[in-house]
Formats: structure tokens, sequence, C-alpha cells
């Protein structure tokens, strides 16, 4: 068997990764190799050879099978929900009693297995996976019954729909937990407490041209702070919530109407109802930038006493290392919980400092201990944070560079230190509390990370892109 070196330079992180790959791989016996088309080729007993590649002797991504993928290089550490991991595909064992082509909302289908991947569910659930699972029980909802005038399903009939849809979004590689993730349930189907769950009365009782004219071209950029769409659904759903019916309906079940809210199962049905008007794509677009208006309104992050970060910086006169040594490890606990927004990293930088005012630290500590924006956000491998756009996002996945999601540019953005300790609202839509203009990358230890405005943190493991040359 001949041997050759392949001097390749890589710079930071990559390099150290490809290092360990091909290390790693060396010590197997029966792998696949490349065989160049230039004057010599490699030659290994008992491996395959593979089509010759592009004259300009760039590769394509190397396919690795599940059962060679290297062990996570950092053994000390916890796994990262974003370590390479391939989907297991298989077919779904169907009730057989859900009355819809699943075929028909094939693609949204797909786009929700891909939101809510297994290995990142947990961590995407607040801002992409659940705002598309509620988007794809709505145009379910709408397709079901395309063929009569209901809005919604019979519970048994929900029921056995829901368990469908879990189990095929499963079989397409999402997360088993989505119902508990996303407190969703078969129910969500049936139109619960609201008295109209036809298209007839409905539409004998809401104006819906205007319902349509307002939902049916959603204005990402609008909406949140100049709401069109969100309004109208409102307007229809006390339109047909307020009848008679209503209170009927609320009479038969005293005692349980405590838990129930009739508007917003009827704000359900309306959006069955624009399911049923509006292209599969147009209303998903839809429903999920009314999710990310709402998403983003918030903090959705837990934050524990900071009773240390108090201690030690609180009546500060100027730089203080234990008081930054103290903030930084609580945030590196905050930094575990999910990936975040950058306009979801402003409330929550704004509500931990009120907190910390509150317990008596009235300097900036943000900036004395030089804290980001990003630094509220899930980590990568402990280096890197990622700050998703405030817009609709979507994860994806493809074989040469695994689950990949877009990254906002304005992560190194210092945070917000609150203007005082009373803080009751806080509005993103006026100019004054715009984003400021987008910092460059000037972090070039991290260009393992950054592609553009995509973060890949599978490429150091999933795929090597390289440019071989032949040493005589």
């Amino acid at each position: 068997m001949e041997y050759f070196w392949v001097y390749i330079r890589f710079k930071g992180y990559l390099c150290n990764m490809f290092l360990i790959f091909v290390i790693w791989l060396s010590s197997f016996e029966n792998v696949t190799a490349l065989r160049t088309s230039l004057e010599s080729s490699l030659e290994i007993s008992s491996a395959n050879s593979i089509p010759d590649p592009p004259s300009s002797g760039v590769f394509e991504p190397i396919e690795i099978s599940p059962a060679v993928i290297p062990r996570y290089p950092f053994p000390g550490e916890s796994l990262p929900p974003m370590y390479p991991s391939f989907p297991t595909t298989y077919e779904p064992v169907l009730t057989g009693k859900c009355p819809i082509k699943f075929s028909d909302i094939s693609d949204v289908m797909d786009k929700t297995a891909s939101d809510c991947s297994a290995p990142l569910a947990s961590v995407v659930g607040n801002v992409i996976c659940c705002p598309q699972v509620n988007s794809l029980l709505h145009i379910f909802q709408g397709h079901c019954n395309s063929d009569s005038d209901q809005l919604v399903l019979q519970k048994t009939v929900a029921d056995e729909c829901f368990s469908d849809i879990i189990s095929i979004l499963s079989s397409r590689g999402a997360n088993k937990t989505i119902p508990a993730l996303c407190s969703v349930k078969s129910s969500n189907l049936t139109g619960g407490s609201c008295p109209v769950k036809d298209t007839v009365t409905l539409e004998k009782m809401i104006n819906t041209s205007k319902l349509l004219d307002a939902c049916g071209s959603v204005d990402p950029l609008k909406e949140c702070c100049r709401p069109v769409c969100q309004p109208a659904i409102v307007e229809a759903a006390l339109q047909i919530s307020a009848t008679e019916s209503a209170n009927l309906v609320n009479a038969n079940i005293a005692g349980e109407s405590a838990g129930i809210d009739v508007l917003s199962d009827c704000k359900g049905v309306v959006s069955s109802w624009l399911s049923k008007k509006l292209s599969v794509d147009d209303a998903n677009t839809a429903f999920r930038i009314l999710s990310a208006c709402k998403v983003n309104k918030a903090c959705p992050l837990d934050f524990k006493q900071p009773s240390a970060v108090i201690s030690a910086c609180r009546d500060l006169a100027g730089p203080n290392p234990s008081c930054c040594s103290s903030l930084n490890t609580y945030i590196a606990g905050i930094q575990k919980q999910m990936l975040i927004t950058n306009r979801q990293a402003i409330h929550c930088a704004s509500s931990f400092g009120a907190m910390l005012q509150k317990g008596g630290v009235m300097t900036n500590i943000y900036e004395l201990c030089d804290v980001d924006l990003k630094d509220f956000s899930l980590q990568a491998y402990g280096q890197q944070g990622c700050l998703l756009r405030s817009l609709p996002a979507d994860v994806v996945f493809d074989n040469s560079s695994g689950f990949s999601f877009t990254c906002d540019l304005s992560d190194n953005i210092a945070a917000p230190w609150p203007s005082s300790s009373s803080i009751t609202s806080l509005s993103l839509c006026a100019p004054e509390m715009s984003l400021p203009a987008l910092p460059s990358l000037h972090k070039s230890g991290n260009a393992g990370y950054y592609l553009g405005e995509r973060i890949r943190l599978l490429v150091p493991v999933f795929s090597v892109l390289v440019l071989f040359s032949r040493i005589v």
C-alpha cells in the first residue's frame, strides 16, 4: 500500500477537527477512498472505487455513513444538541382512520419535521419548532374538510388524525416529544368551545373580504408594529363568539368554564377558514409571521435569582474581577437553555438587568464585563453564540453540512443596560428602539463557524470540502 503526504492548510477549529478526523479514520481497514484524476491514485485494499472527481480538483463533500461518525472530540464536555446526527426515517404506522391525504400537505409536513428535528427541537422550540407546529395544525384543519363546509374535526377523528400527524413527523426525523414541547393536543383540531364551526355560518357573520385582504399577504416587516392581519382575525373571532350559542355552551359545562377560552378557540376556527382559502405556502407564511410577532414580545429564558451576582456586583466603584466572574458563571447557565432571536435577547438583557438593579446593582456591569446580546443565547461548543433573526426562521438539513440556521449579524452588539429599575414596557417599533447598525465580523478565530449569515455548526465533522494536491 502506498502512502502520500497531503499538505492542506486549514484555519482555526476546522483544521483541528479535520486532523482528528483523518487520524481517526485511518484506523479503519475498510474505507472508501476518492480516486483522483491526476497521474497516480491511491490504492486501498478491500475498498470500492468511487467515480473520478471533477478535473478542477475540487471534490464534493464526502458523505460519511452514520456507522463511522467520529466520537465527540471534547469528552470532558456534554454533547451539544447541534452535534451531527443523521435523521432516521421510516414508514410510519398510521391509524387509517384520518380522512385526509397527507400528500396534499407533504411540503409543510417536511418543513415541520425539519424545524422540529430530534437533536434540535428542545433548543429551537420557542422560535422555530412550535410556531411551525401550530401553523401545521391550522393548515391541517383547513385541508382535512376540503370536501365539506366543516372547519373542525369531531373529537374521535381529531384523536386519530393528531396521532397520525405526530407519527408522520417522527418518521421524518422530528422529535417525538412535540406534543409536550409545544403544548399541543388533539383538542386543538376540534374548535373547542367556539360556537361556530362551519364555513356557511362563519361567512354569514364576518366580513370575509376584509379578512382575506388583511391576511392574504402579510408583510413580515410591518405586521408586528402596525398589525393588519392580527386584528382582523381577532375581530372575526369576536364576531363568531359573541352569540347566544356561546352562552349556552358555557351554561352546559358549568364548573369548567374557567378553563375555556372561547375567543382563543374561535381564533383557531378563523385560522382554519383562512387555511381553506389560502394556498398552503401563503397560509404557512402568514401564521409564521403572526407567531414571530408574538414570541418576540417577551424573553423566553428562565432567570433564577442571581444572588451571587448581586452580592459580588453591588456598590461597585470600579472594575471588579469577582463581579465579572460571577456574572459570567450565571450567564453560562443561561446559555444552555435555548436559541433566541435578536429582539428576544434585548428583552432578556433588559429583564435580567432590572432584576440586578432591584437587588442593588446600579453599575452597568454589562459594559464593565463586556456582555453582548449573543451571550444570552445558546453557544456552539462554548465558543460562539448565535442569535436568530426576528423574522420567521427554519432549520435546514442536508447531507453535506448537517443542520444549519441563519444567524443575525447583530449578535456582537453590547447588551442594553436598563435605564431604570421600573421597566414596565419595552417597544422595539419606535425608531429610537431600532437595532444598531450591523457590526462587521471581526472575530476571525471563528471562521470555521460562519458562512456569511448562515451558521453551520456541524461543518467540521459532517463534511470536508478539500482542494487536494499531489506531492511528487
